[in-house]
């Protein structure tokens, strides 16, 4: 495919694959797979890039898949990211493509995400000789929480050619289909996660004097952690603790020795991260002194903040408006978190908005009932492939 044109020649391409796309899509969310458990979903990446003629490898992070598609000139490496793996969730969509698998569900919009890389492959295949450099296709496992992207740095996705510049994408049904977004700076969240264990002095309900009860104890804890955000962070820097679970305790006449407490820290800036840090673990310590109960706490930093890189960015955004017209706002950042943040570290990168909202409808994701709208699909790929055609033409 030569042409003067990219704008016409990408929508063409994009038309005339779109019903292939979107049939796949709905395969790939009717066989929803965990992290690090994508075996079928990487064997229908594997087969679509074996039938486009686009080299590639498998296994890469266990379950991720890798392809390459070479320009006809030299120039730098740039990736594309798109996460493949579900969610532990029972589907309540009603679809009828819907969840095959028993309480597992495409409820974060991976199935898009994975078929979209899939269409912009098919582009830029045929665009591949006005190219100078190379785009890396990266199919990653293990996105939600486990690891996925590190399984992959480690298995040495950032060389072979070493990648220059790096392209995320997620889709947003907070957004009208059709519309796309970006946030400047630290776009997603560092996070993190703390478990407390409250040791007290078990004993008998009726005698609460012989103990020291760790479920009070908890329970203050618990409400002293509200006080890190509310008057500890700088009310202009974000930031959220969360408890998200607590368990201690059998039976209503004993009062037990110890109570678990679980829950995640999100920040923007690393002050605040260290801060919220530093005070969760001075409240625990406090506890001994307070409440005579002693909090053991573990405290892991998981993942860095998404950072956009401005150039990156700036060359992404005019290449969509370039392609698809005034579409694209900036909005603000969220404390979500996203592990794309890891390649983003290591090399500039941009993750870009793409709206999937259906019209009357008001989803979110991680919810059971999650219907983005397929039309995301093909806009995505339009967005993608133009931005890699214009940052490597």
């Amino acid at each position: 495919m030569r042409t003067n044109d990219p704008t016409s020649a990408i929508a063409e391409a994009v038309r005339g694959i779109e019903p292939e796309l979107i049939v796949l899509r709905r395969d790939i969310h009717a066989h929803p797979e965990l992290g690090f458990q994508e075996h079928r979903t990487a064997g229908v990446v594997a087969r679509e890039l074996t039938r486009l003629g686009i080299p590639h490898q498998t296994g890469i992070g266990r379950t991720g898949v890798v392809g390459m598609i070479e320009g006809g000139r030299p120039g730098p490496c740039l990736a594309i990211r798109a996460d493949m793996d579900a969610l532990p969730i029972t589907e309540q969509s009603g679809l009828p493509f819907a969840s095959t698998v028993p309480g597992l569900m495409h409820a974060c919009g991976h199935d898009i995400h994975t078929t979209t890389l899939l269409g912009v492959a098919a582009v830029l295949r045929d665009l591949a000789p006005q190219l100078a450099g190379s785009v890396k296709l990266i199919f990653q496992p293990a996105e939600e929480g486990l690891g996925g992207m590190a399984a992959m740095l480690a298995d040495g996705l950032l060389e072979g050619p070493r990648i220059d510049r790096a392209l995320g994408f997620h889709n947003h049904p907070d957004m009208k289909v059709g519309h796309f977004g970006f946030a400047r700076g630290a776009v997603l969240a560092a996070s993190d996660r703390f478990e407390i264990t409250v040791h007290g002095k078990s004993g008998h309900a009726a005698y609460p004097h012989t103990t020291v009860d760790p479920i009070v104890a908890a329970a203050s804890l618990v409400m002293q952690l509200q006080t890190v955000v509310s008057r500890e962070v700088p009310p202009m820097r974000p930031a959220v603790v969360t408890v998200g679970a607590i368990a201690g305790g059998e039976a209503s006449n004993i009062i037990p020795d110890t109570v678990e407490i679980k829950g995640t820290v999100r920040t923007l800036h690393p002050e605040v991260r260290d801060l919220a840090e530093a005070a969760i673990g001075r409240l625990c310590a406090g506890l001994a002194g307070t409440m005579r109960a002693r909090a053991e706490l573990t405290y892991r930093r998981i993942m860095p903040p998404l950072v956009n890189d401005d150039a990156v960015l700036d060359a992404a955004v005019a290449a969509v408006r370039r392609q698809l017209g005034d579409v694209v706002e900036e909005g603000e950042p969220s404390l979500g978190g996203e592990d794309f943040a890891q390649l983003a570290e290591l090399v500039p990168a941009f993750q870009l908005r793409i709206g999937s909202g259906q019209p009357g409808r008001e989803d979110r994701l991680h919810n059971s009932a999650y219907q983005p709208d397929e039309a995301c699909i093909g806009l995505g790929v339009q967005a993608l492939a133009r931005a890699a055609f214009d940052m490597l033409a």
